[in-house]
């Protein structure tokens, strides 16, 4: 049985106040926010049996609106990059807003991060919706999102569904950042992480993808799992999407991600094309919990998505304009177990 359990509201200081709920089946413990969909805290059990938040956050709405990492928010309506902020469908060209360098990135300066979703109750978990209109942030049709948390067993379910009145490409996906040492790491470099993939995109300095690469046998090759900090000693930090060939839009297994000192896996499954794997390389500085200020690699991303500026470039997998009478279907889990 999952207890559902209202936490006190926040003040949001752009007026109003911002829901706050806990929600536990005895395994596993989430508090989801109403701004933005976010995941402020995933309590899992580590070898011991002890559970404890795995997830980044922050104190206050005031400090979720500060910060520009999308700390456990809902990204989208167009997760990653867009070049340019510019996108063009049956002859419609469109201007997205700009954010980062030259190009849209996470559905622009005013993403679903920082919307004021709904939040109600579900059986094994909460319910999330919001309505973006025509216009939002550039992106074309009036879209209705709904974004399910569920909690099974040892399992988070994040399923999302949207739909549209004109097309309009989406893309949504789950930004936490997990530290699965919890409170005992400053730093993700102890982490393990094995992918089954060896493809992922090769991009240009913005994150703009210019290639597939079949990386075999290369250094960012994880089909044997290796220590983050083997990755930081050959790049600046990891963010690169890793292709998954997933025709049916079945759960396959993407990889997990293993830390040695609370001995906690998570292991993911996703329909979605793609999944960005990101080191935390620019999270200096941002605000974390109590009052400490975020560092550079002190998590990892892992994130189900379509594939950055596939709304411009079709040679890549998957399609993601939705087009007037159909659905968006995003289903991810994430397992955890300790060894």
């Amino acid at each position: 049985m999952v207890r559902f359990r209202p936490l006190d509201p926040w003040d949001d200081p752009r007026g109003g106040q911002i829901e706050r709920v806990r929600i536990d089946n005895g395994i596993l413990a989430l508090e989801v926010l109403s701004l933005g969909g976010i995941i402020r805290s995933l309590w899992t059990p580590d070898r011991n049996g002890e559970r404890g938040n795995i997830v980044l956050g922050c104190d206050s709405a005031e400090d979720y609106l500060t910060q520009d990492a999308h700390l456990g928010a809902v990204a989208g309506r167009y997760a990653n990059r867009i070049a340019n902020g510019q996108m063009t469908f049956d002859g419609e060209h469109y201007y997205l807003d700009k954010n980062q360098a030259n190009n849209c990135l996470h559905g622009g300066r005013e993403g679903f991060n920082r919307k004021q979703w709904n939040i109600g109750q579900l059986p094994d978990g909460v319910r999330l919706s919001l309505v973006s209109p025509d216009g939002d942030m550039g992106f074309p049709g009036n879209c209705n999102i709904q974004v399910d948390y569920r909690l099974v067993a040892n399992n988070l379910y994040v399923e999302m569904f949207a739909a549209t009145d004109r097309a309009c490409p989406l893309s949504m996906t789950q930004h936490s950042y997990f530290n699965l040492e919890g409170s005992r790491s400053g730093g993700n470099g102890n982490h393990r992480l094995q992918i089954d993939s060896t493809e992922y995109l090769e991009t240009n300095s913005t994150g703009i993808p210019n290639s597939i690469i079949a990386g075999a046998d290369s250094n960012l090759d994880f089909r044997k799992s290796k220590t983050l900090a083997s990755k930081l000693k050959d790049t600046d930090g990891l963010d690169h999407c890793y292709l998954m060939r997933n025709n049916d839009k079945e759960l396959l297994r993407f990889g997990n991600l293993s830390a040695p000192e609370s001995g906690r896996c998570m292991t993911l499954y996703t329909n979605q094309p793609g999944v960005q794997v990101y080191g935390a390389n620019f999270l200096e500085g941002n605000p974390g919990r109590n009052e400490q200020k975020l560092k550079r690699h002190q998590a990892v991303c892992i994130e189900p998505q379509q594939l950055p500026d596939a709304p411009n470039q079709t040679e890549l997998l998957g399609d993601p304009w939705i087009k007037p009478g159909q659905i968006y279907h995003h289903i991810s889990r994430y397992q955890f177990e300790t060894f």
